[in-house]
């Protein structure tokens, strides 16, 4: 009975681990399937620098440990300039695909930033040299054609759009120069929006990414390609479980535009935004944070001409909810330069509907000299002093009116981040033209009740949220 008792429980545990591993996915048919249509890509820089013949770039040496970048920088370097071949041409690697059968690759433009020539290296390991067609540096993407390129394996394109986070997914790249690494894990979240670039909601995951996996493609289980890895977060300069991809609805846009036109246009709305909180939705009168509210609108931009206000909250974007601040972004600059796009915004408590009609974003150098639209002392309940504004500071900061603030003691002020050289334009959404009409603003705020204060600090507008 014992013996019979021992081999039951040997079976169960079988038939466990046996339903446990079906439970995980298989990834070896994908990379077989599609390894062929991934690309190395090795560059060269001409003009000649103490780096050695290096297999990371600059850029990508920069983020390895110290350790290793002393090993490749050092006097005794075989790579370094302790070596008489000090003097070579910078090169780099990176990972790239190939999306049509004659030649054209996709890949991150800092991959091939600054090359004189690009190498395209196959799984057969063929080595084709191949011509920069375009790039994007706001998505950091580059188009490539590989010369006579002919029937060449190509990958499955999907739709990003239906990622989830917890899906499985799978990078196949170079990394450190070791080709054809594959690495997986899961989507971690969708439509994030990093510091250096908030028209690109990326794709974040912990698949295993580092130097030489940019530019490579990310699959899902399917075998389609749904993002192109960029970027990783680190401290040590290698992988540390957060990596990011570039959508690739998104990726397919630019590279329709670069391969047809030569150039990337993108939707432009002319407004500067910020998050949501706890405490603006209250001042606001929304039940819950949500949406894009707009702190600035720039001159002759098409917000101002669609009648768009500082204050106002975008909630929906073409009949799309607009959750975060970041959501909107995005969403403009997929739209075509002169269609008209609908945007319904709450204002005063109202919501209404607006046309726009989208332009072309700027450079970033156009941008830079973009303009907002835009009797003595007072100390009140909140906790500051306010002056009128002198009309030279109306000048410079681009506004009409408002008040300046010349002091900040303890208060509600104080707590809600203002500070002095504030210039206060709107309180609890009533505008500010003079210090009388601050202090009658102020007289009549809700006690106990978040409001909303709008001021410009160093000529960017935005919104604080205190509770008298």
């Amino acid at each position: 009975m014992g013996a019979f008792c021992l081999m039951l429980v040997m079976v169960l545990g079988l038939v466990v681990q046996t339903a446990s591993a079906r439970s995980l996915p298989d990834f070896t048919d994908l990379v077989k399937e599609n390894s062929a249509a991934v690309v190395n890509i090795s560059t060269t820089q001409a003009r000649p620098q103490n780096t050695g013949n290096m297999p990371f770039s600059e850029r990508q040496l920069e983020q390895l440990p110290e350790f290793f970048q002393d090993f490749f920088r050092g006097p005794q370097s075989p790579y370094g300039q302790g070596n008489p071949r000090g003097q070579a041409p910078i090169t780099s690697m990176g990972s790239g695909f190939i999306v049509s059968k004659d030649g054209y690759v996709l890949t991150n433009n800092h991959v091939v930033e600054g090359a004189d020539e690009i190498i395209v290296r196959l799984s057969d390991r063929r080595e084709l040299p191949a011509t920069l067609v375009g790039t994007d540096a706001r998505s950091d993407l580059a188009v490539l054609k590989i010369n006579d390129g002919e029937d060449l394996p190509v990958v499955r394109i999907g739709q990003s759009k239906d990622l989830e986070p917890g899906e499985w997914v799978l990078a196949i790249g170079s990394p450190f120069g070791f080709d054809y690494t594959v690495t997986a894990g899961i989507v971690s979240a969708v439509g994030r929006a990093l510091p250096t670039e908030n028209y690109v909601p990326f794709i974040q995951t912990d698949v295993a990414i580092n130097p030489g996996n940019s530019g490579g493609p990310l699959f899902n289980l399917d075998g389609e390609v749904v993002g192109i890895n960029s970027q990783i977060y680190t401290r040590s300069g290698g992988f540390m479980g957060v990596s990011f991809a570039i959508p690739v609805d998104e990726a397919m846009n630019v590279f329709q535009q670069i391969r047809d036109k030569g150039s990337v246009a993108r939707g432009w709305l002319g407004v500067l935004i910020q998050e949501v909180n706890r405490d603006l939705a209250e001042s606001f009168g929304l039940k819950r944070p949500r949406g894009a509210l707009v702190a600035e609108v720039m001159v002759d931009s098409p917000a101002e001409q669609a009648g768009l206000r500082a204050g106002d909250i975008v909630l929906e974007y073409e009949g799309e909810s607009v959750e975060l601040s970041s959501d909107l972004p995005p969403m403009v600059g997929r739209t075509p330069v002169g269609e008209s796009a609908s945007l319904e915004v709450l204002r005063e408590g109202r919501r209404i509907d607006l046309d726009v009609v989208i332009g072309k974003l700027p450079e970033d150098n156009d941008m830079a000299g973009t303009t907002p639209q835009s009797s003595g002392p007072s100390e009140g309940p909140l906790g500051m002093i306010v002056e009128p504004l002198p009309d030279e500071l109306k000048s410079s900061l681009g506004i009409d009116s408002g008040v300046l603030v010349t002091n900040v003691s303890r208060g509600p002020a104080l707590d809600a981040g203002v500070r002095p050289d504030d210039v206060i334009t709107e309180l609890d959404r009533r505008k500010i033209t003079s210090v009388e009409e601050f202090r009658a603003a102020v007289a009549d705020l809700p006690e106990g009740k978040a409001v909303s204060m709008r001021i410009v600090r160093q000529g960017r507008a935005t919104y604080l949220v205190m509770k008298p």
